[in-house]
Formats: C-alpha cells, sequence, structure tokens
C-alpha cells in the first residue's frame, strides 16, 4: 500500500519541483494519507486543490479506499 502512495506522489513531484515546491510521504493511516508540504508549496494558496484535486484522486484511483488526504505541519 505504502509504496502505492510513494509512486503516485513521485508522479506528481516533479509539478511541484518546478513551482519551487515539494511533497514529502509522512505515513497512512486509517484509510488517510499523511504527507507534508514542501518549500513554496508551504506559503501557496492553492496547496488545497493540489493536494485534494490533483494528489487524492491520483491516489482514489489507484488506492480507492483511500479516505483523505492530510497535510502535516511539522
Amino acid at each position: 500500500m505504502e509504496e502505492k502512495i510513494k509512486n503516485c506522489i513521485e508522479e506528481i513531484r516533479p509539478y511541484m519541483n518546478m513551482e519551487g515546491g515539494d511533497i514529502e510521504f509522512i505515513k497512512y493511516e486509517d484509510f488517510y494519507v499523511y504527507v507534508k508540504l514542501k518549500g513554496h508549496c508551504v506559503e501557496c494558496n492553492y496547496q488545497d486543490v493540489t493536494l485534494k484535486e490533483g494528489l487524492l484522486e491520483m491516489l482514489k484511483k489507484e488506492i480507492p479506499e483511500i479516505e483523505g488526504i492530510i497535510n502535516v505541519e511539522l
């Protein structure tokens, strides 16, 4: 399961890098994926769009049981 999640993150990462941002996988627990946004993504007004309409939709196609994605601010 985690490997599939990491592969999806690797697919979206280059697009985030082009804008000066990045994303890190933290964990998968109770049907939720926890990630940490980095770089310009931390301050971006579109971070919710990136996570919910970008990465979450991609993840749900691969792993339908995923219920959500949570940005962890460590």
